[in-house]
């Protein structure tokens, strides 16, 4: 299913973006790697750039802004789960525990958008789709495959997610200590232990794109300023690795098994 026609239902992960230090090396890094095409947005936005795969928008990369006398925001990508009302996502949200870092904003006409953290830390985005609805492309290669939260509380995770979402988190068949994320009775993503990260690893969503090869991409990656943090191997899923970008922005490559018959 790479193009995306339908409305996503609420708490799907619905769209990705990076702030980077420097856009334009992100944009070029992008283009190289996944085939990317981007550049900077109006600078009523910030100057926002929505890539495209396939001419389909696929992820956003921004240059890192802050609010005067804040520290500049870290180089990751942050997930946003979809929503129909922003406002009310946004009151769940401090009800259920968690952290609002940004209030609900109008994007001009394509929607509305609110930056928050659970309550064990992992930050994310929401979005309530207006013009824009979100990514139009998934799991092909170069695009949005899979979205992970670490934490290093499943049970609170739990409680938090479906209430301010409705998501379910329970066991994944067949996988030890990994928990699979549902809305209604589709997987919408997983949930691993932060006791698997490397020490001192806060809580967060990962970002996984799909890959033809995930060795030869890897090694693209390496070549052009990229780190390996986890060398590829095979898992239930199939071959991945994870890696971050040469601004140090960590994400996941990914190529999936066959589905059996």
């Amino acid at each position: 299913m790479p193009d995306v026609t339908d409305p996503y239902v609420t708490g799907t992960p619905c769209w990705i973006d990076l702030m980077a230090q420097d856009q334009q090396a992100a944009l070029d890094f992008y283009k190289d790697l996944f085939g990317w095409q981007g550049e900077r947005g109006p600078e009523e936005f910030g100057g926002y750039a929505v890539c495209l795969l396939n001419r389909r928008p696929v992820a956003g990369i921004s240059p890192a802004m802050a609010p005067e006398g804040a520290p500049t925001p870290p180089t990751v990508w942050t997930t946003y789960l979809a929503t129909t009302d922003a406002e009310a996502t946004q009151e769940a949200i401090v009800r259920a525990g968690g952290t609002l870092l940004v209030p609900t904003m109008d994007v001009g006409p394509l929607g509305r958008m609110l930056v928050a953290a659970d309550p064990q830390g992992a930050v994310f985005g929401v979005w309530e789709a207006a013009q824009f609805p979100g990514a139009g492309v998934v799991r092909e290669p170069g695009a949005l495959t899979w979205n992970e939260l670490h934490t290093n509380d499943v049970e609170g995770a739990t409680a938090f997610y479906g209430e301010a979402f409705g998501i379910e988190i329970g066991p994944m068949k067949g996988a030890e200590q990994y928990w699979e994320l549902k809305v209604g009775d589709q997987p919408v993503g997983g949930a691993s232990l932060l006791a698997n990260d490397p020490p001192g690893t806060p809580p967060h969503w990962l970002t996984y794109f799909a890959v033809d090869d995930v060795d030869s991409t890897a090694d693209a990656l390496v070549k052009k300023g990229g780190t390996v943090l986890a060398p590829p191997f095979d898992m239930m899923a199939g071959r991945m690795t994870v890696v971050a970008d040469p601004q140090g922005a960590p994400f996941a490559m990914i190529k999936l098994a066959p589905m059996p018959a």
